[in-house]
């Protein structure tokens, strides 16, 4: 499937979608014979708030793409989203604090880890649990229902694709987490969306099925629904989803995060 992406940005989006301009951008797909590849880099702070950046134009069963706003971690490559480990990517949406006790039950696994944000050490604790239990889903399970119980949490919110899976979770209520499944054929329309920081084009959605989960909906298309709190999907190659709930209990350690002029901080923006 051939899928387009732009970020943006305009001068009256700083006021009502992000206060300032993103740290980052991301894309993530699957290659034949090549596996994961991520095309990422940092973005500087613009004098100029209006900027249009040249699109990604890419083929791939599966995509995530992510736009960051930094809570933890310099302005580099190294932490910019997605990830990718064990054949995987990752975007997270959210924060946890805690990392010494984070770092402390990764141990060796640290070697993995390139950069400096909780996201990455987060998603290498799901690696590794993944490998300990040869099962994503119980990783999964794992790895969050450990964080919980012992790390300060705002939101563990993520997308995580295999070659041929799409997993995502959201914890717990902070921030919401929207999927969408789509039939190929239902309404004849491609997926064209427009937003204060990006622009979507995946003309074959006129035609072929597709499941997406996003960080807002992408479209007016009926459907749209929020994941609850705890609950993880599973989309497997055929389009199937699988959905339960895994943490059916608040985090120990609630934590919020506040914007200087008294207003949520904004989410970085995930798609799957």
């Amino acid at each position: 499937m051939k899928a387009s992406f732009w970020l943006l940005e305009a001068a009256d989006s700083l006021v009502h979608q992000s206060f300032r301009s993103p740290d980052g951008t991301g894309l993530g797909y699957f290659a034949p014979f090549v596996g994961p590849v991520v095309d990422k880099e940092p973005l500087p702070a613009y004098k100029d708030p209006a900027f249009t950046r040249e699109a990604k134009h890419v083929s791939s069963v599966t995509f995530v793409s992510h736009i960051r706003y930094a809570t933890t971690g310099a302005r580099t490559t190294e932490n910019t989203h997605p990830f990718a480990m064990d054949g995987m990517l990752f975007a997270h949406n959210g924060m946890l604090g805690g990392l010494d006790v984070l770092e402390t039950k990764l141990g060796s696994d640290m070697r993995f880890v390139g950069g400096d944000t909780d996201s990455e050490r987060y998603f290498a604790l799901v690696a590794k649990e993944i490998r300990a239990h040869r099962n994503v889903g119980m990783g999964i399970s794992s790895a969050v229902g450990w964080i919980a119980d012992n790390l300060p949490v705002e939101s563990l919110n993520f997308v995580l694709a295999t070659a041929d899976e799409l997993w995502a979770f959201r914890y717990p209520e902070t921030h919401r987490l929207f999927m969408l499944e789509r039939v190929g054929g239902d309404d004849r329309r491609q997926l064209h969306h427009v937003s204060g920081t990006m622009r979507v084009l995946v003309p074959d959605l006129d035609r072929h099925s597709a499941v997406m989960v996003a960080s807002e909906p992408l479209d007016d298309t009926l459907g749209w629904r929020a994941l609850e709190s705890g609950e993880l999907v599973r989309v497997g190659p055929d389009l199937s989803v699988r959905s339960s709930i895994i943490v059916d209990r608040r985090p120990a350690k609630l934590i919020g995060v506040h914007h200087p002029t008294g207003g949520r901080a904004p989410a970085r923006r995930a798609l799957g």
